[in-house]
């Protein structure tokens, strides 16, 4: 069964048709370029553009970058600030017509890793990272998701939150070295082991596609893998979403 999923990013919305049976994907990746504004309307004008590329009529998954509760964003994110508040399914079901299944990006990609990657047929308590703009983080039990999961959120020393110190756009903004920034995200991951005690953390998103360049500095006593799935990990999980959240497939 074919699902259309789409990732939501502060830089790009991008799509793809995805096969939920296997987490293939049966087209190439089409994206557009995240509207300046990064306000709703505008954004939901993308969302429809991509929907009528793959003339696309079915329920589609959707991945989020920031807290969804019951379809409503909490915060506004890295976005524009008018989105809090907002039905993000609502309002995208009413810029396509089709149904939707709104849920935080990190989670998305952490639906791929269990359903269709390396977390599959992982029992205990499994946390997955995303390394990007921000630090996102889906945690599952089980298997079973526990949505929201903001470990990124979590703030120390000056910074209003750990992100914007640990986060793959602290490693760009000051220019540092796989090394230098390796050892900042591995700080990052000893406060995640110190406060909830994962069995095993998987690491996706943009930046863990360098994992060998940073994997050496990573120093803790759980098990930490790379994900594998990348940039594609957020469409396939969004796909993954419609199967698992309100079982329209």
């Amino acid at each position: 069964m074919e699902v259309l999923g789409i990732d939501i990013g502060g830089s790009g919305i991008k799509g793809a048709l995805v096969d939920v049976e296997t987490g293939e994907m049966l087209t190439k990746r089409f994206r557009i370029p995240t509207p300046e504004s990064r306000r709703p309307d505008a954004m939901a004008e993308v969302v429809a553009q991509i929907v009528k590329h793959f003339n696309y009529s079915g329920p589609v998954g959707c991945g989020f970058p920031t807290v969804i509760k019951n379809g409503i964003c909490v915060s506004s994110g890295n976005l524009h600030k008018t989105w809090k508040g907002v039905n993000a399914d609502q309002l995208f079901e009413k810029a396509t017509g089709l149904p939707f299944i709104v849920i935080n990006d990190a989670d998305a990609a952490g639906y791929a890793a269990m359903n269709y990657g390396v977390g599959k047929g992982k029992d205990g308590f499994v946390v997955m990272v995303t390394i990007g703009t921000g630090l996102g983080s889906g945690a599952f039990l089980d298997g079973r998701l526990i949505p929201n999961f903001e470990l990124g959120q979590i703030p120390y020393k000056k910074y209003s939150k750990i992100e914007l110190w640990a986060a793959g756009s602290a490693k760009d903004r000051e220019g540092l070295s796989f090394e230098k920034w390796g050892k900042r995200f591995s700080k990052f991951l000893k406060y995640v082991e110190l406060v909830i005690a994962p069995d095993l953390i998987i690491v996706g998103g943009g930046l863990s596609k360098e994992w060998d360049s940073f994997k050496d500095y990573i120093k803790l006593d759980t098990q930490v893998i790379p994900a594998g799935l990348q940039n594609h990990a957020g469409i396939i999980g969004a796909a993954a979403a419609c199967l698992k959240e309100k079982h329209y497939v």
